[in-house]
């Protein structure tokens, strides 16, 4: 797997460099934010917050728009804001410093595992024509999004989570199986992460209605499934 590792300070990229490469990955190593647009994002990237010359999350969303690999920020900040931020920006993870070797190893398998069945030609078993979720045309063989048939643009993560709801529309899905399912089981960040995509899905949808909160519990889609497309 090539890493893009994105870290303006030696004394911490250096053994980062030498500890992945020891795990079999490969690392191309950038100290700038102008390096990491410019530069081959690999199979993944591994992002510091704290560049010298590019906001951190400038260059996460510009990465995003232009790359679907799996981003996992690296950071200083402890404030939760930032990291729903971030979130919301398409990064798929995010560790605070200091952090452990083996925890950054463990992540970045997890969401490398998240990120391969995301790409298999059918992990949930739905149909791989577009289904039709009110306004909403989801075609998960291509990965796109439309309402009213405008293209929507969404966040990898968007669309896992709009497509995990999708697989069962009207059932109510409790809060900690989305996070299981669409993140990981062993999440470690925030559970409000789940309600920062939800009101972002909500509005790139144009319809606050189709996502329904069921207080207590969690979400669901409040459509009947209408089938694939003919």
């Amino acid at each position: 797997m090539r890493i893009l590792l994105v870290e303006d300070d030696p004394s911490i990229a250096e053994p980062l460099v030498d500890g992945l490469e020891r795990q079999g990955y490969e690392l191309t190593w950038v100290a700038t934010g102008a390096d990491a647009l410019n530069a081959d994002p690999g199979d993944m990237v591994l992002l510091d917050l704290g560049l010298p010359d590019l906001d951190g999350q400038v260059v996460c969303r510009k990465l995003r728009e232009k790359t679907e690999v799996p981003i996992i920020v690296v950071t200083a900040r402890s404030d939760e804001i930032d990291r729903v931020a971030l979130l919301e920006l398409g990064a798929d993870d995010y560790l605070i410093k200091p952090f452990g070797f083996r925890e950054l190893v463990a992540r970045m398998r997890a969401v490398a595992r998240r990120s391969a069945l995301a790409l298999e030609p059918n992990p949930a078993g739905l149909p791989d024509a577009p289904m039709t979720l009110g306004d909403v045309t989801l075609d998960r063989r291509t990965r796109k999004v439309a309402v009213s048939g405008i293209p929507v643009s969404l966040t990898p993560k968007e669309f896992d989570l709009l497509e995990f709801l999708a697989q069962d529309p009207g059932a109510v899905l409790t809060r900690e199986r989305i996070i299981e399912e669409v993140w990981d089981k062993h999440w470690w960040g925030s559970t409000k992460t789940l309600d920062v995509h939800i009101a972002s899905l909500r509005k790139k949808l144009a319809d606050t209605d189709l996502i329904e909160t069921v207080r207590g519990v969690g979400y669901r889609l409040a459509v009947d499934e209408e089938g694939p497309e003919t």
